[in-house]
């Protein structure tokens, strides 16, 4: 596994702790923008498999950034707690999953989507399934980061084609998400290691 700490920041934490992370209430941690994810995946995935793109994809949009929201709050706040560091990939997973299954699987190559999912959940299997991983958490490296917003952009782009009924930002996620694969195996790789 990785040796870079749980609170280390990120580059797009600083971004974050100068625009965003101040305006977040002081009351509200992590934990809860990771909650509200959870709550709020169904919805999303509930509105885009009944073609309302009109409601669903900015509630996408907003469960999406939760993800960053919420990891920049606990290192930069120092809320990192192991539940959250639990929790917050298997938000991701269901929310990126739930809308790679609803709508990515009517219009990108079966195979891609479901070697995505599989990549997507392969770290934690293999953490899991380690005899020496009793008692260690899991944290998140730089490459699933980096695969996590590919997948994002992948879906954002479809959602966008489907709406506007443009082939060409169906096939531009289709190719986003092709990409995602080469940072999900480096992802794969780094978290076994």
């Amino acid at each position: 596994m990785s040796q870079r700490g749980f609170a280390k920041l990120y580059p797009h934490d600083y971004v974050m702790r100068a625009t965003v992370v101040p305006f977040v209430p002081r009351w509200m941690l992590p934990n809860h923008i990771t909650m509200f994810r959870m709550v709020l995946t169904p919805f999303v995935i509930w509105l885009l498999f009944l073609g309302e793109y009109r409601f669903g994809i900015p509630l996408f949009v907003l469960a999406a950034f939760s993800d960053i929201l919420d990891g920049s709050v606990a290192r930069i706040r120092q809320q990192i707690t192991p539940w959250g560091i639990f929790f917050d990939p298997v938000a991701d997973k269901c929310l990126v999953g739930g809308v790679a299954l609803t709508v990515a699987l009517q219009y990108f190559h079966p195979i891609l989507v479901f070697v995505a999912i599989a990549l997507d959940l392969l770290p934690a299997m293999v953490f899991l399934a380690r005899k020496d991983a009793a008692g260690q958490m899991m944290m998140a490296n730089v490459w699933g980061k980096a695969k996590m917003v590919l997948q994002v952009s992948a879906l954002l782009a479809l959602l966008i084609g489907i709406s506007m009924d443009s082939g060409n930002f169906v096939i531009l996620g289709e190719g986003i998400l092709g990409v995602s694969l080469i940072f999900a195996l480096i992802a794969v790789v780094t978290y076994s290691l």
